[in-house]
């Protein structure tokens, strides 16, 4: 598996990402804004795109049955992972990431899979870039825009003084109070590295603070996809309604719908019935 990593010279918690390699396990940076990947695997790419406060890291169970049939792409967005830092983050930002990063690769037509805010994203890829789709998966996620959710999380997270403290454990309880869900603690807490003894959120909080107002809003309400896409939802998860998959079909007129019986991490709740869905659909001519 090669994972290729590049990112720009930010300063998270007063540690600078050129001095934070041993945290990355050597990987080094440079400034440009080119996505990190992790990409195993041959034959047709298949694209995997994260959610919000995610990494191409929550996609390994995934990825690692697909590289038996595909050249699996597992990316981290701009802002997440181990991807550059930018005070910008619109869909447009993203789409233009995700055709870089094709372009550098010189990938053809690529199956694209997005969860949650990485389903926004490859939405907004596939309406924009339709001919460099062969097929398009949206996992738990609508078009509609969102009621803020996730604002208190990053107060939560930001107002941690991470100088004082010196382990993740430190770190969840700190975090108790305003985030008491302990699933949900675990997951942000993987965004935690240490660097220089100093511990740091990878993320750039800042910024997706700032941009959250825009990632909350609605995206392709003006196109019109016609190309084979699969929607899959969480039954116990209120991201997808039913309204929502009216919606959906007006603009994504050659969609098929399927749900599964989960929250809002579809692949991480039912990782073997998710992978079986996605590959009847990928392997359909």
């Amino acid at each position: 598996m090669i994972d290729k990593t590049i990112t720009p010279n930010s300063i998270i918690n007063g540690v600078s990402y050129a001095r934070c390699e041993r945290a990355f396990h050597g990987h080094f940076y440079n400034p440009n804004m080119q996505l990190h990947y992790q990409i195993t695997g041959q034959n047709q790419p298949l694209i995997l795109l994260h959610g919000l406060f995610g990494s191409s890291d929550n996609w390994n169970t995934v990825a690692k049955h697909f590289a038996q049939h595909y050249q699996v792409i597992s990316v981290d967005l701009r802002n997440h992972g181990k991807s550059p830092h930018s005070a910008s983050q619109t869909y447009t930002d993203m789409a233009d990431d995700l055709l870089e990063l094709c372009e550098d690769l010189g990938l053809g037509r690529i199956h694209l899979l997005g969860h949650s805010l990485g389903g926004k994203v490859a939405m907004q890829f596939a309406t924009h870039h339709p001919e460099r789709i062969e097929k398009l998966i949206v996992v738990d996620m609508a078009m509609r825009a969102y009621p803020d959710a996730y604002t208190h999380m990053m107060d939560a997270m930001i107002a941690v003084d991470l100088n004082t403290l010196q382990s993740r454990s430190d770190v969840d309880k700190a975090l108790t109070d305003k985030i008491p869900h302990t699933m949900v603690r675990q997951f942000l807490l993987m965004n935690l590295i240490k660097a220089e003894n100093k511990l740091a959120w990878r993320i750039n909080l800042a910024a997706l603070k700032h941009n959250y107002p825009h990632l909350l809003q609605a995206v392709c309400e003006n196109v019109l996809y016609e190309k084979p896409s699969l929607f899959i939802h969480g039954e116990r998860s209120d991201y997808v309604r039913s309204t929502d998959i009216d919606h959906i079909k007006t603009h994504f007129t050659n969609a098929q719908f399927v749900s599964l019986a989960t929250h809002h991490w579809v692949h991480a709740e039912q990782p073997q019935a998710f992978i079986a869905l996605v590959g009847d659909f990928l392997a359909i001519e």
